[in-house]
């Protein structure tokens, strides 16, 4: 047995870590340095190098080395097309856009992070820099808290073990992580959350969850706007956003439904 195989993790998780190394800036690996940074063997990785290029999620380059495959693309055209949160939250989100001139994004969790899955935008004197695939930290913005504060408690315990006091401070959430657990029930409480100037001056988000039928957090709908708005002002752009991420909600666990009563037919 080779000696990177006595890991704990086992090889799918071992393979899954070879396509983590495109999240970073370096988009374009030798087997050389896939083998330093992760410290296989040449005959372990050249399996699993070969198993993805396979599958078309990644493709070798000569003169290059390895970069991500066609079959992303592909998966992300499946997911623009077919995602139900997506599907549904398309025409909502473009109205929510247009009618306060500004940007509706659709954000979901992906491990201790937020991910922009989709975006619609008219916004006029200002552009949105939290494009689609981009991801950002859970403590900053409206649309990371109100996901963070919806998390189990552990899980929120977790993320915030994780932070340095003067991030807690950075993302007004107070200077200890028993601060932060207050302002993050708070925002639960409410069930919606508002930010300004935290991820981009001159702008302020506002957000709110979607659940799912377990009520486990599913994502968060946002509007971003140019300026800072009222107290009256924000209740209201509140409500309506509120509103319209419980109708994603809805929608995300009729197709969830739809799913169980087909797999129950074919059974």
């Amino acid at each position: 047995m080779e000696a990177d195989e006595k890991s704990p993790r086992n090889s799918p998780e071992r393979m899954l870590a070879v396509l983590d190394l495109f999240e970073g800036q370096a988009m374009e690996w030798t087997m050389e340095d896939m083998a330093g940074r992760l410290g296989y063997t040449r005959s372990t990785l050249y399996r699993y190098l070969k198993s993805l290029t396979e599958a078309g999620l990644l493709s070798s380059l000569p003169g290059v080395g390895y970069t991500l495959g066609p079959r992303i693309v592909e998966l992300d055209f499946a997911m623009r097309s077919r995602d139900p949160l997506i599907v549904a939250g398309r025409p909502i989100m473009a109205e929510l856009a247009r009618e306060h001139s500004g940007v509706a994004l659709l954000c979901r969790r992906y491990r201790e992070r937020v991910l922009c899955v989709h975006q619609e935008q008219n916004a006029s004197g200002f552009v949105s820099t939290y494009e689609r695939g981009r991801a950002r930290s859970l403590l900053r913005g409206a649309a990371s808290r109100v996901i963070l504060a919806h998390l189990p408690p552990s899980a929120i315990r977790r993320v915030l073990d994780a932070q340095a006091p003067r991030e807690l401070v950075a993302a007004g959430l107070g200077q200890t992580v028993d601060e932060a657990r207050v302002r993050l029930r708070a925002i639960r409480q409410r069930g919606w959350d508002v930010t300004s100037g935290d991820v981009t001056p001159g702008l302020t988000g506002i957000a709110a969850p979607m659940l799912d039928q377990t009520r486990q957090v599913l994502g968060s709908l946002s509007l971003t706007m140019g300026g800072r708005l009222g107290d009256e002002k924000v209740t209201q752009l509140a409500a309506q956003i509120t509103f319209c991420a419980n109708v994603l909600s809805r929608a995300a666990s009729r197709a969830a439904s739809f799913g169980e009563e087909r797999e129950g037919a074919a059974v």
